[in-house]
């Protein structure tokens, strides 16, 4: 955000604008948020953000045990998804073997 915020400062401004949003009109506690952010921080792969918000779930109330069970359920949820995907991608392993694909990708 170092970046944005020197050559786009108003943009960054809005999403500081918007942090103050959803901190004024939160409708979930604390520590189901820090659960949350802590869980979309590791998806995203964000060293500051996981760290921001392991921290302030335990700050929230949270136990060790609370966030090795989100992280293994992001892991776990990960996992799954990756595996769906990559299934309904390789589709019809026969068509791909003959060399029947089309993708944007080769060029």
């Amino acid at each position: 955000m170092r970046f944005l915020a020197q050559l786009f400062p108003e943009f960054t401004g809005l999403l500081d604008d918007m942090d103050a949003l959803y901190q004024e009109k939160r409708s979930i506690d604390e520590k189901t948020y820090q659960f949350i952010c802590f869980a979309l921080s590791i998806k995203a792969r964000s060293k500051p953000c996981v760290l921001k918000h392991f921290k302030g779930a335990l700050d929230a109330g949270a136990s060790l045990k609370e966030l090795a069970y989100i992280l293994a359920l992001v892991m776990r949820e990960a996992a799954g998804a990756d595996d769906c995907w990559t299934h309904d991608v390789l589709g019809d392993i026969k068509e791909i073997m003959a060399g029947n694909i089309s993708c944007d990708c080769q060029k």
